[in-house]
């Protein structure tokens, strides 16, 4: 996965609006707050309990919700499969964006900077 014009999209900066792109859906938007909700949920549950289930757990629920936003909603594939790292941080970046209720704020900002380029 790369950049409009076709460039890997080597720092965080710049990887953040092609992610958000990404996620134009909003019930795919969703879809991830559930599931990176259910996994920070799940690596808590396993920091009380020591049970090793709920760290198995956190990854499944993330992904599972992640990817049924992607391939059933948006119909894309997901940003995990080539930017990992990238894609988690923008994965708890939209979580914290939706929990403070601004990211259809940050979704307007990059739409304003992509026009005005």
């Amino acid at each position: 996965m790369k950049s409009t014009d076709n460039k890997p999209l080597k720092s965080f900066e710049a990887f953040w609006p092609f992610y958000v792109a990404e996620h134009s859906h909003p019930l795919n938007r969703r879809l991830h707050f559930i599931g990176t909700a259910l996994a920070i949920c799940s690596l808590g549950a396993f920091a009380l309990t020591r049970r090793k289930r709920f760290l198995a757990l956190a990854p499944v629920s993330g992904y599972f919700f992640a990817w049924l936003g992607h391939f059933r909603v948006e119909k894309n594939r997901p940003a995990t499969f080539t930017y990992p790292g990238k894609s988690l941080l923008g994965d708890f970046k939209m979580f914290g964006l939706m929990l403070s209720g601004k990211m259809d704020q940050e979704i307007e900002r990059l739409q304003r900077a992509s026009e005005s380029e």
